[in-house]
């Protein structure tokens, strides 16, 4: 699984902002692909994750309501709506790819091997 995340940018409190990850072709619908975030000085955090090809999403409690993940399988691309936006969504945010098989969504880092260049991700106050 090769990944590619972009989309980041300046955006006012507020905000709205879809980040973009380009997923390889040919991954196993076992993958969950991910969101993570890192923000200055601060340990990387779950954000949201989906399965690749069954139904199932989960989403941090942080941007619940606030953020949408979602995917497009026949264009290989997740994606990240992160709408009414924070200045503590600052961030750089990274894609993430995870074999799960059929085990539930982690949102611990660990179970995701492989990671796309992360995004940065500005909100001003």
């Amino acid at each position: 699984v090769q990944l590619q995340a972009f989309g980041g940018g300046l955006v006012q409190t507020g905000g709205s902002l879809r980040l973009s990850c380009a997923v390889s072709a040919g991954t196993s619908s076992g993958y969950v692909l991910g969101w993570f975030r890192q923000a200055p000085g601060k340990e990387r955090e779950f954000v949201a994750a989906i399965r690749w090809s069954r139904p199932g999403t989960r989403t941090a409690d942080s941007v619940k309501g606030r953020f949408i993940i979602s995917r497009d399988n026949a264009k290989n691309m997740v994606y990240l709506q992160m709408n009414s936006l924070k200045p503590e969504d600052t961030a750089v945010y990274y894609c993430a790819a995870g074999y799960r098989g059929l085990a539930s969504i982690d949102l611990n880092q660990n179970s995701y091997r492989t990671w796309g260049r992360g995004t940065l991700v500005t909100v001003s106050s």
